[in-house]
């Protein structure tokens, strides 16, 4: 964890030149770099984002610099997503479909790692580092590397600061865990303030299908009672959605498959 974010803040580092080798407006590439505005939730941050899984497919489009960065990011690539998968097996255990339900498609899906930089907060009082949002896949495993995180507290519909524990990983459900539960488990909604002490380094790892890979209702958890409650969608599809609504602040994947 401490390597990953040591690979991360030394990417941050880079030169603007350096930086800007990765830049893009095509959502589907491998590895993208962008600062913030163009995406509509991002109010003050800079990313890489990039796929992770099978990492031999990956990691040879990553950043060759810092010399550390593919080492250090890919070891805890591959530790994240084991992570990520144990979890996902219990929550499937638990709605009642088998800790196998859907294992092929699991273990051969998609990872998809977001690295961020936030500034330290500025002296105006706009410190929102990332808008409201939540994040597509089934889960997402966040680093951090100090407090900056909030979010929706459900029973009181009020923003929680998330208490900043030292190697601690924090996990969030994601749209498709909420199609797949047909409702039953809820997406987490969540966004990032600005650190007035320092600056902050995020790594989230997006676990989801395959790129054409249709993630529905489980039939399993589906009868006259309980109809679909949402459409099937894929992480292609999820792309499709952000680009034609690059303009709208206020979209919404998840909205958009409700029935």
């Amino acid at each position: 964890m401490d390597c990953a974010v040591e690979a991360a803040s030394d990417f941050f580092k880079l030169s603007s030149e350096a930086k800007e080798e990765f830049a893009s407006e095509d959502l589907r590439q491998p590895v993208r770099y962008d600062t913030s505005s163009k995406d509509s939730i991002s109010m003050s941050r800079a990313f890489l984002k990039h796929y992770a899984h099978p990492l031999s497919d990956w990691i040879q489009y990553w950043p060759e610099k810092p010399t550390i960065y593919r080492e250090y990011m890919g070891k805890y690539a591959v530790e994240v997503r084991s992570v990520a998968l144990q979890l996902i097996e219990a929550i499937l255990e638990g709605l009642g479909l088998g800790k196998e339900y859907l294992n092929e498609q699991f273990q051969e899906g998609s990872q998809l790692l977001s690295v961020n930089c936030y500034p330290k907060a500025p002296q105006d009082p706009v410190t929102i580092g990332l808008a409201p949002h939540s994040d597509y896949g089934f889960l997402t495993i966040l680093l951090t590397s100090c407090q900056g995180l909030e979010v929706v507290d459900r029973s009181s519909n009020s923003w929680k600061t998330v208490q900043q524990l030292p190697h601690a990983l924090h996990v969030h459900v994601g749209d498709h865990m909420e199609v797949l539960s047909n409702g039953q488990i809820k997406t987490a909604m969540h966004r990032a303030v600005l650190n007035p002490e320092e600056s902050r380094i995020s790594i989230a790892s997006i676990q989801g299908f395959e790129l054409h890979e249709k993630v529905a209702c489980a039939k399993e958890l589906v009868d006259k009672q309980n109809p679909a409650k949402y459409k099937e969608s894929s992480f292609s599809d999820f792309l499709d959605h952000l680009t034609a609504n690059m303009d709208n602040k206020h979209r919404n994947f998840l909205e958009s498959l409700r029935m």
